[in-house]
């Protein structure tokens, strides 16, 4: 078995019915499911949820995005073994806590397989809800260059790179390209402040302006959750990406729930404390490869600069990396989830087959 084949690097040809087309974003495809289908599953399964609520399969892949870029290795590496278990085990372990503790459900309602979930449709809050408990990465290099206003938040003087911030700060920017906002450019990831928000609480999604309060509340208390559970395995929780929705529950109500995924290597930076205070850096999230990049190229600005888009996709798609970089990736995402979710993470030796063989069995949706 080649090293490759453990890899799920495409993941929107499988051969489940469905009657859309398919949606392929950078790491997963969403496949929606026909209403029969959703209907059927609903009564068979027992899920939670309005038998009219339109499900879907979600499938990970195991590439390798950074820098708006999917990167690639030698000997055929189209990805990395293990990144997308790694990730929806991180994802479902913090979902159940949330859940748990009474914050707020998700868009899961069952795991087929650890590369697969399904979900209910859900209207996305049109915000990346990012938070950070230190300054560092891009709001470092701002901070530097002399800006002290933030997403409308007025950040002191004499900071220096990686320290703790003085209380949790919330950074939000925009999901997608939104129209037509008074003071809010039509581009997408442009930072927004509160105040932004509450002007145009619609746009972005909220039902209502008590929403804000809400979807705000679960930030903090999400954030503040991952924190202190990391905490007890030694890791720091920097800095993260959160993002919300709305779903139906019985009475027709809208319902606000965690989407996407929380807390993982490629959404948040995570910290080894002990070398924190110790005065270094060890990154177990996706920084590390970040910074292999900003090192193994010799003009960084081309990742950095969004102006030389054209050049970056070229510098990924033309050069194959050293597969010990994607391998040393794989040893970090799988280590640290291991840490987090108190169990060996199995990578699969033929993905693909496996998500096939169960969908068809025991889910009936395969052609």
């Amino acid at each position: 078995m080649k090293l490759a084949d453990k890899v799920l690097a495409i993941n929107d040809d499988l051969p489940i019915r469905t009657d859309k087309p398919v949606h392929s974003g950078k790491v997963r495809s969403v496949y929606w499911l026909s209403a029969q289908d959703s209907q059927r599953l609903i009564k068979q399964k027992g899920y939670d949820v309005p038998l009219d609520q339109p499900l879907a399969i979600m499938v990970i892949s195991d590439r390798l995005s950074a820098f708006d870029c999917i990167w690639h290795a030698e000997g055929g590496l189209q990805g990395v073994p293990g990144k997308g278990a790694a990730l929806n085990a991180i994802s479902n372990h913090w979902f159940a806590q949330f859940k748990r503790q009474g914050l707020a459900d998700s868009h899961i309602l069952d795991i087929p397989h650890p590369l697969v979930w399904i979900v209910q449709k859900a209207k996305p809050i049109m915000i990346e809800a990012i938070c950070r408990q230190y300054i560092t990465g891009s709001m470092w290099r701002a901070y530097e260059k002399g800006e002290r206003e933030f997403c409308g938040n007025q950040i002191t003087e004499g900071l220096t790179k990686d320290q703790r911030l003085p209380e949790l700060l919330m950074t939000p920017s925009t999901k997608g390209i939104l129209k037509g906002i008074s003071g809010v450019p039509e581009a997408d990831d442009v930072n927004i402040t509160r105040q932004n928000i509450q002007d145009n609480y619609q746009a972005f999604n909220f039902s209502s302006l008590d929403d804000i309060d809400r979807y705000q509340r679960l930030l903090t208390e999400g954030f503040n959750l991952i924190s202190d559970a990391l905490a007890k395995i030694g890791q720091i929780f920097v800095d993260t990406k959160f993002e919300f929705g709305y779903v139906k529950d019985f009475n027709g109500n809208d319902k606000i729930i965690y989407m996407d995924e929380v807390g993982t290597p490629d959404s948040s930076r995570i910290w080894d404390e002990q070398a924190y205070k110790n005065g270094k850096i060890i990154e177990n999230s996706k920084e590390g490869f970040r910074q292999f990049l900003l090192d193994h190229f010799p003009e960084s600005d081309i990742l950095l600069n969004k102006n030389r888009m054209p050049e970056r996709l070229a510098l990924a798609r033309d050069n194959e990396l050293p597969a010990d970089a994607l391998m040393q990736v794989s040893a970090t995402y799988v280590g640290i989830a291991e840490k987090i979710v108190g169990h060996k993470i199995s990578i699969s030796d033929n993905p693909r087959q496996e998500i096939i063989e169960i969908l068809a069995k025991e889910y009936q949706l395969i052609d």
